[in-house]
């Protein structure tokens, strides 16, 4: 019989208010705690969801609703924690239950075990402008950004920045679900950056403009890591990010843990410089004339593909949170390169491919789906009835048009703009400068 590393007396609740059906990190999560014999409950809505089929998930729970305030999910989380009845270890899985509980953590101690740091870093390190006021400060690479307060500032930023040029919305955790916004945009005229900026209001956030870095062979990482109670990086380690959705950038669809000395180098650095601790995805682009690794995103949470960082021992980010907020050691097991991690639903013919090892080392199959699982078949099969649904819904959905005329700054060559805006709407919907939240 085997004895699981994990303490199977504490429950997990796992929290997630992004109304995602197909959030893979989520079933992810559920499936590593489950496996090990720890009771997982998630609080998350799972109508249409493959996840809620899992044969490791204990119970659902009602999510608190899409932009709630702290007491909102204080009440809410109470009352999971009465449900449960014991003290668990809560797992926010999205950017807003992370700041949200981060805010929160000296009213749910009592429920929950949480991992200890300064309450305001997980919204310091989310928010897209904080975070590129940290890497200044703490002389990391990443890209040069502008904070315009004015269309006409924005206009303007965007040239000087050299088009195109990368919009996002400081904090995406508040944009409404209705507004037809995206996180991040791929920007080709200065009449568009100011249209855009025009939308503040509805964003619920500022708008930053920053120089946009081409993508190409070898050129997206991450780092996947937890910080531990002494502030030691356990577990995860720096992956390559082989395709994208929507191609070029945007979520993980197959990744590849690569050994990468450098990129662990920024990660233990940044987060030993901020005093972080608990799981942290971090995203990054080298350039190609100074091969500078550039931050462009700090999730405090883990990230959807967080499986791909599974070492000898079995230990990933979310069981080393588990061990750890436990007072269990945290075992050394040792990296997989080449351990791969593919999202079946976006890259279906890497899926059906047979495994190849691209180091000696590594065993023929040392590959991880996100849906399908030999010891839990139902989320893969539920998968493929709920998808095609999903996908051709998205499909056919409108679209949010281009900035009209009257959009662009006095003095524009409007015929020019009317063909860079085209140019700008395709590119928007192809690349993107970071990971995507939503599909």
């Amino acid at each position: 019989m085997n004895v699981s590393p994990l303490d199977t007396r504490v429950p997990a609740v796992l929290l997630r208010t992004d109304r995602n059906p197909f959030h893979h990190g989520t079933l992810g999560a559920v499936r590593s705690l489950g496996r090990a014999g720890v009771e997982v409950h998630l609080v998350a809505d799972c109508a249409g969801s493959p996840v809620r089929s899992s044969r490791f998930l204990r119970a659902t729970h009602t999510p608190p609703r899409l932009g709630a305030r702290p007491e909102e999910f204080a009440a809410v989380l109470r009352r999971v924690a009465d449900r449960v009845g014991r003290r668990a270890v809560l797992v926010p899985l999205d950017d807003a239950s992370a700041v949200a509980v981060a805010r929160l953590r000296g009213e749910l101690t009592d429920g929950y075990l949480l991992p200890d740091g300064p309450a305001a870093l997980a919204e310091q390190v989310a928010d897209k402008a904080e975070l590129a006021a940290l890497c200044a400060r703490l002389d990391l690479p990443h890209p040069a950004t502008a904070l315009p307060d004015s269309p006409a500032e924005a206009a303007a930023a965007a040239r000087e920045l050299g088009l195109p040029v990368v919009a996002k919305w400081s904090r995406p955790w508040l944009l409404p679900a209705d507004a037809g916004l995206r996180s991040t945009t791929v920007v080709r005229s200065a009449g568009e950056a100011a249209a855009l900026y025009r939308r503040s209001p509805q964003a619920g956030s500022r708008l930053l403009l920053q120089a946009f870095l081409p993508p190409g062979l070898d050129r997206d990482w991450f780092f996947h890591g937890y910080a531990d109670r002494a502030g030691a990086v356990r577990g995860g380690g720096p992956g390559r990010k082989l395709g994208a959705w929507p191609p070029g950038a945007g979520l993980t669809t197959v990744g590849r843990w690569t050994p990468n000395p450098e990129v662990r180098d920024l990660a233990e650095r940044l987060t030993g410089a901020l005093g972080y601790r608990g799981v942290f995805d971090l995203d990054f682009r080298r350039e190609g004339r100074t091969g500078a690794y550039h931050l462009l995103d700090f999730n405090p949470r883990p990230g959807a593909q967080f499986r791909l960082f599974t070492d000898t021992a079995g230990v990933d980010v979310v069981r080393a949170l588990h061990l750890d907020l436990t007072g269990r050691e945290i075992p050394d097991g040792s990296p997989v390169p080449g351990r791969t991690f593919v999202v079946e639903n976006y890259a279906p013919l890497t899926a059906l491919r047979p495994s190849a090892p691209p180091y000696p080392s590594v065993r023929p199959g040392t590959r991880e789906l996100a849906w399908y699982a030999r010891d839990d078949r139902a989320p893969g099969l539920a998968l493929w009835s709920l998808w095609p649904r999903h996908a051709l819904g998205r499909l056919l959905a409108p679209r949010t048009p281009p900035p009209a005329p009257h959009d662009r700054p006095p003095g524009e060559n409007r015929t020019e703009s009317r063909a860079e805006n085209r140019a700008g709407s395709q590119a928007g919907n192809r690349a993107e400068n970071e990971k995507a939240s939503r599909p």
